[in-house]
């Protein structure tokens, strides 16, 4: 029962992302910057390894709903998986991928503080598939919570994501 009650919020982010509508036309016109907001709550697994002294390193890897609230030519509603690397000390790493409901993707590479309570993630598009094919741009966030469960599951939801895509100009 309490790892059901855990995974509520859970459920409840991924239902609320499922029933959005989707964005408003295709992908951002080429060299047009769009803007977009939103959260991401994810759950999913953290592997720890001693470093000596108090700190310990860990990877992780996460799935959940991304839900956007603002983002003309974005869908609102994705599922975010991330795997990545925490050093335990200063500095967190990680790759992500955004998948919509018709399979299309948006790729990014992420970096920042330590996986906790309050700290800033920063995330750089790299590309993307279908209509987000030729994306880049740029995203920020910050977990809001990030609590650890029984054994190596772990939960998270972001607050403040916000940032900006567009297509790739020709050439570039």
């Amino acid at each position: 029962m309490k790892r059901a009650t855990r995974a509520l919020p859970v459920l409840l982010a991924l239902l609320a992302a499922a029933a959005a509508p989707a964005g408003q036309g295709g992908a951002p016109p080429q060299g047009a910057w769009r803007t977009f907001e939103g959260s991401w709550s994810a759950s999913g697994q953290r592997q720890m390894l001693p470093t000596g002294g108090e700190r310990q390193a860990a990877t992780i890897q996460l799935s959940g709903a991304v839900a956007l609230t603002i983002g003309e030519g974005l869908s609102h509603g994705f599922r975010g998986e991330f795997v990545g690397f925490d050093d335990g000390a200063s500095l967190s790493v990680g790759c992500a991928v955004w998948t919509d409901q018709h399979g299309d993707r948006i790729f990014s590479q992420l970096k920042g503080e330590p996986v906790r309570e309050g700290r800033r993630i920063n995330g750089t598009v790299t590309g993307g598939t279908g209509r987000y094919a030729g994306l880049e741009g740029d995203y920020t966030f910050v977990w809001q919570y990030f609590v650890a469960g029984e054994g190596d599951t772990i939960q998270g939801r972001s607050v403040d994501l916000k940032g900006r895509v567009r297509v790739k100009e020709a050439g570039r």
